[in-house]
């Protein structure tokens, strides 16, 4: 069990099924039924216009055009993403229509039916292939922005088309999240470290809130809650049973407790996705613990924590996390691995969250106990990262040109040998000394959120199509 679990709801797509009057009509009905189908197969909700609204349920005409913007208009919440389905060559201006009279301001998917060689009369032949370019240039003429398939045509009810359909509903779902994210910000970052610095009116600007609250606050917010508070005790047995240690301190295993209880009240009165903290010196010297463990448990139960207060790190912790709905973590771009140039280590100190981990244990911090000794440091997890597939991603706020950009690179963790401390692994990147010069140019700072899943594409289509971010992305 952790902390707070953030489980997504079901997504619903408004779909727009198209018709051109000289095509096949019994192909637009039939593509209809078929898209319906493939949604409730794939566990999508679904708006779309019924047959008795217009002829069969499609759009063709302004009138249909108007009618299904109204039933997407009356329907905006609960649409993250439009489907546009060609099941013959389908009339452009009627799409074009819907999307601007329903201004839901959401992620496109184009779909364009392939036409079957062997049905190429006038009763099969669809001719999507070419009313797929003619959508695609009025949208483009409108300032609409929208997405391909992986293919030019495809089936309504193939298994390329539904991948495209999953695909799609991971950039809706980073899109909708970022417009509205909210995010707490526990203290000041490390006055060391300046290459953390962001700027929360570029975020403001781009939908994303930031709450902050002086780490005093949570002190004296812990220093009025009771040992015996029953929520205390809960948290001191879910510490207990996340991951095994040599020894829990009573005062440390308490001070871990108190801390998560209080943030965790927090983080709910101010209904926020993630936050950053600032989990060195002040800590320590004032209360005599990390919070890594508390971090990684949040990050596990789906509300990610970043260390080092970097907002712009824990963005990069949160997309990730909207992309995969699995938890996502931050490092250090740390260290070479020998003399392989496509080779590095990724590390922290840790706060991890313990899925990430092949194996985890609870321990001292094995960095600031050498400074401020065991009985200020407990709290930090270890371990070696899984060997799978990632996708690291790196925010910043670019004050120089007033925008945001992003580094996203796709690699992944190996099992080559290595005995260190902390949360680690050994990460293998095409092309690595390339991705380290633009980190360097670019003035990335030494941060980057991970995921063990590769989600590129989809970070890149969301982030760059439709939030406008200046997105860097080797392949």
């Amino acid at each position: 069990m952790s902390f707070i679990n953030k489980k997504e709801s079901k997504t619903h797509f408004g779909v727009i099924v198209g018709n051109r009057d000289v095509f096949p009509d019994h192909l637009a009905k039939e593509g209809r039924i078929e898209i319906i189908s493939v949604l409730k197969e794939l566990g999508f909700g679904y708006v779309i216009l019924s047959e008795s609204d217009t002829k069969d349920g499609v759009v063709e005409s302004y009138s249909d055009a108007k009618k299904c913007a109204k039933l997407f208009r009356d329907n905006k919440d609960s649409i993250a993403g439009i489907i546009l389905c060609l099941p013959n060559f389908s009339d452009e201006k009627a799409f074009a229509n819907t999307l601007k009279l329903s201004d839901l301001n959401v992620p496109i998917l184009i779909q364009a039916s392939s036409d079957e060689v062997d049905k190429m009369n006038r009763k099969f032949r669809r001719d999507a292939f070419c009313g797929k370019l003619s959508v695609c240039s009025v949208l483009y003429q409108h300032g609409i922005p929208f997405t391909l398939t992986e293919t030019h045509t495809c089936p309504i009810n193939s298994d390329a088309f539904k991948a495209d359909i999953i695909k799609f509903e991971g950039v809706c779902k980073i899109v909708k999240k970022l417009k509205n994210a909210r995010f707490g910000q526990i203290g000041v970052r490390p006055n060391a470290f300046e290459t953390v610095r962001y700027s929360e009116k570029i975020l403001q600007l781009h939908g994303i809130t930031i709450e902050p609250i002086d780490l005093s606050e949570i002190f004296g917010e812990i220093s009025r809650l009771p040992d015996d508070d029953p929520k205390v005790k809960e948290k001191i047995q879910l510490i207990k049973d996340y991951t095994p240690t040599t020894t829990f301190p009573e005062d440390g295993i308490l001070k871990l407790a108190k801390l998560a209880v209080v943030v965790e009240n927090w983080v709910l009165e101010n209904e926020l996705d993630g936050f950053a903290f600032q989990c060195w010196p002040s800590i320590q010297d004032n209360f005599g613990i990390v919070p890594c463990a508390v971090m990684s448990m949040f990050s596990e139960g789906l509300v990610p924590a970043a260390c080092e207060v970097d907002i712009a790190g824990l963005v990069g912790m949160y997309i990730l996390q909207v992309a995969t709905e699995t938890p996502s973590a931050i490092l250090d771009w740390n260290n070479n691995y020998g003399d392989d140039p496509n080779k590095m280590v990724l590390f922290h100190c840790s706060n991890l969250p313990k899925s990430f981990f092949e194996e985890t244990k609870m321990t001292i911090h094995p960095i600031i106990s050498d400074l401020k000794g065991d009985d200020h440091s407990f709290g930090a997890i270890q371990g070696r990262i899984k060997s799978k597939p990632c996708t690291l991603l790196r925010i910043e706020t670019d004050d120089v040109f007033g925008e945001i950009k992003a580094l996203l690179v796709e690699g992944n963790y190996t099992d080559d040998p290595l005995e260190t401390f902390g949360g680690y692994g050994v990460i293998e990147i095409p092309n690595l000394q390339d991705v380290l010069k633009t980190l360097c140019k670019e003035g990335f700072a030494h941060h980057v959120a991970s995921s063990l899943n590769k989600v590129g594409e989809i970070v890149f289509e969301a982030l760059s199509n439709y939030l406008g971010w200046n997105i860097i992305y080797p392949k």
